[in-house]
């Protein structure tokens, strides 16, 4: 059974044991412990915890190592755990460093989460750069600081706010393994507040932008039109695959869909012309390479400001533009709301779990609504009567 006091030499000297093996720890070094057996036998030896498991590593042998040379070589070890390096390993490059705790942490608590591909890239963009190699357990409130504020100070306060909030679970999760002790982020709250989005883009702004798209490098240009024809998420359209249109339709599986619902989007006239002068590379509709969907949004944006001239807006208002731009056409609210895949709303609470229309044909005639109504504004005429069109993809 294990003792637990403090190790003298003298006291090192009297421990003897009749059968078996029992370890005498030394209460004022944590897990610093002289193995005796009963063979007369005495080997120093650490208990630790790194990377979430307790371990155990020998020293030497009393009296060849003394115990003032077993409390050193405790420091020694201790300030290796707290390096990030394993003291049993020190050559091995033993360190959990960020970047394969990160991995990790993708892979059991990330999985499961719908936008885990967007909090990836947030790391890989703000953190793994500066991380990438650091010991997970030298990484401090201070150095968490420093990224998240330098995101806030280049005017992107509501990025700032989700890496916080990404680092901060990354670390609780960490925690929770036995990775790190202490949470970085503990009592750290989230820079600014969220500002509620209202940018909708006018009509002159809707051309600019969608001429702009024209000449964007394929295939961003399409998918940035799709946008505007559907109203869907930059997400549901940049990974669209070819095997979710069939039938005149776009059908997305729950697993795709931010609410986790199905949702169908109805392919007008101006959406289909779009998709048949599209090559088929791959299974996604929108890539560059044939086996990855297109991702590179950032640099897209950027293209689009600079060859519209339009600024202060965001890919996602473009779905508030086309919200706002069915109101104007008298497009009731709940085919608005079915059109953008909303639940709330119109469609929360008891209307929600009682009136399941899916409202297909409305949706139909909205979209093609919407489609001709950004046609002609963009070939400069009125907008005529808008015809049902029957027909698959």
């Amino acid at each position: 059974m294990p003792k637990h006091k403090s190790i003298t030499d003298a006291a090192a000297k009297r421990f003897k044991v009749a059968k078996g093996q029992v370890d005498h720890f030394d209460s004022s070094f944590p897990g610093l412990h002289l193995r005796c057996s009963h063979t007369g036998r005495k080997a120093w030896g650490y208990y630790y915890r790194f990377g979430g498991r307790l371990k155990r590593m020998t020293f030497d042998l009393y009296p060849t190592m003394s115990v003032e040379a077993a409390h050193d070589a405790w420091r020694k070890a201790r300030d290796g755990v707290r390096a990030g390096r394993d003291p049993a390993h020190p050559d091995s490059g033993g360190a959990i460093d960020f970047n394969a705790v990160f991995e990790e942490w993708l892979k059991r608590d990330q999985a499961e989460n719908r936008t885990a591909h967007v909090t990836a890239s947030r790391f890989r963009e703000y953190a793994l750069p500066k991380w990438q190699h650091r010991p997970m357990s030298g990484i401090g409130k201070r150095d968490c600081l420093d990224i998240i504020d330098a995101i806030a100070d280049r005017g992107t306060v509501t990025m700032a706010r989700r890496v916080h909030s990404h680092l901060h679970r990354l670390f609780v999760w960490s925690v929770g393994r036995g990775i790190i002790e202490i949470n970085p982020l503990a009592n750290v709250g989230r820079p600014g507040s969220d500002t509620k989005r209202e940018r909708v883009l006018t009509d002159g702004e809707l051309v600019k932008v969608w001429r702009a798209a024209e000449r964007l490098r394929p295939p961003y240009g399409p998918a940035c039109k799709l946008l505007i024809l559907t109203g869907a998420r930059r997400d549901e359209i940049g990974r669209l695959r070819w095997s979710e249109i069939a039938d005149g339709l776009i059908t997305l599986e729950g697993a795709r869909t931010k609410n986790g619902e199905a949702h169908v989007i109805p392919l007008s006239v101006p959406t289909r012309t779009v998709l048949d002068k599209l090559p088929r590379i791959g299974e996604f509709v929108f890539t560059s390479s044939g086996h990855l969907p297109i991702s590179d949004w950032t640099r897209t944006k950027r293209d689009l400001d600079d060859l519209s001239g339009v600024s202060g807006w965001r890919i996602h208002d473009l779905r508030r533009t086309v919200a706002t731009g069915l109101q104007k056409l008298k497009t009731p609210l709940q085919v608005t709301e079915a059109i953008l895949g909303h639940t709330a709303g119109s469609r929360a609470g008891v209307i929600g779990i009682y009136q399941r229309h899916d409202y297909a044909d409305e949706k139909r005639a909205a979209l093609e609504a919407w489609g001709a109504h950004v046609l002609s504004l963009v070939e400069g005429r009125a907008p005529g009567r808008v015809f049902a069109v029957r027909g698959t993809l």
